[in-house]
């Protein structure tokens, strides 16, 4: 089974915010995934086109073509 709770962390241990349908002493293997504050997304915003200018946008896109043409495989004997 396959289930995504939010828990709250008191005193080390994890807290679950909703019921959690499982027998007790059941082992369960746990995945932390930490939720962006509200300051993470607002620096985030901020950043967003702050590379614009510095990249030839147009010559990496032909370089990747170009790049794509190179053969890394010797040619198979006939």
């Amino acid at each position: 089974m396959v289930k995504t709770v939010r828990a709250t962390v008191r005193n080390g241990a994890l807290e679950p915010l909703e019921k959690v349908d499982l027998p007790e002493g059941k082992e369960v293997m746990v995945t932390i995934l930490e939720v962006p504050s509200g300051e993470d997304f607002e620096a985030f915003c901020r950043s967003a086109g702050g590379w614009k200018g510095t990249v030839d946008a147009e010559a990496l896109i032909r370089n990747i073509y170009a790049d794509r043409l190179i053969s890394t495989r010797p040619e198979p004997r006939v």
